[in-house]
């Protein structure tokens, strides 16, 4: 169910402007969530949405892309935007605007061969690239570093228990019984794209059960432990970088078409199946 706190006349429950098909899915997934997800206001909500569209779409052009999975000691990177440092990790050059060298991983990706956990920050980046005024993004992000999970604190990057995600949210397998030999497959880091997929870097775009066969593949001579996707769930700050979004341009909610009910209490709207 959802929650937006202020609703006065700003509530629209029309159907004038709707959304996109991939944004109304995740509409849809917030509403049929067994979570209470709150929204000071509509905007706030919208915002969330449309991001978590772009990660989904940065994660399937990523998958598409000619970038390649490498261990950090075998990393390449576009030294005409990254210089790479000594542990594998790409920091942005001085003289190039952070928005550019993201979005030249994606342009030129044969140029370059990251982890995982690299792959996800990438995502990330790339869909708040998107979502929010590209001056905002190389204010916020001037001083760009992939490596690992290192994410600059304007992110917001949170890890939270819970088992009920949503497209957009970033989820890892875990392999306990991993092949010593190749220990870059003790888990996956994975994005889930809805519909029951999920993008990992270097296995591509799965079901669960296609991630876990992918990694029981990489596991250690008589291993007995299966590998399973961990109840941890990661998301970006999305109230926080709502704040830099991109206009909407009058943007409605497709209220009056969709399955579920809109009502009010006071000043506050909840939509429910």
């Amino acid at each position: 169910m959802i929650r937006i706190l202020s609703s006065p006349s700003g509530f629209h429950v029309s159907g004038s402007s709707s959304l996109p098909p991939n944004e109304q899915r995740i509409l849809h997934a917030l509403v049929s969530s067994p979570e209470l997800y709150t929204y000071p206001n509509e905007q706030q909500l919208l915002f969330e949405i449309k991001l978590r569209s772009q990660i989904v779409q940065a994660s399937v052009d990523l998958a598409k892309s000619r970038a390649q999975f490498a261990i950090f000691r075998f990393s390449r990177c576009n030294s005409q935007f990254w210089l790479r440092d000594e542990r594998g990790g790409f920091q942005l050059r001085p003289d190039v605007l952070p928005s550019d060298a993201i979005n030249d991983i994606f342009v030129n990706s044969e140029l370059y061969a990251f982890e995982c956990a690299t792959a996800i920050v990438i995502v990330f980046y790339k869909a708040v690239l998107e979502g929010i005024d590209v001056s905002a993004f190389n204010r916020l992000f001037a001083h760009l570093l992939l490596y690992d999970w290192h994410t600059d604190k304007d992110l917001g990057i949170e890890t939270k228990k819970g088992e009920h995600f949503l497209p957009g949210d970033c989820l890892y397998f875990k392999n306990p019984d991993v092949d010593p030999l190749t220990p870059q497959w003790q888990g996956e880091n994975t994005i889930y794209l809805g519909d029951g997929l999920f993008y990992g870097h270097g296995i591509g775009i799965e079901t669960a059960d296609g991630i876990i066969a992918a990694l029981n593949r990489r596991r250690k001579q008589w291993a007995t432990k299966s590998a399973y996707l961990l109840p941890h769930i990661t998301q970006m700050n999305f109230a926080y970088l709502s704040q830099f979004a991109r206009r909407f341009d009058e943007l409605r909610l497709p209220l009056g078409r969709l399955p579920w009910i809109a009502g009010t209490l006071g000043s506050a709207a909840f939509l429910y199946r």
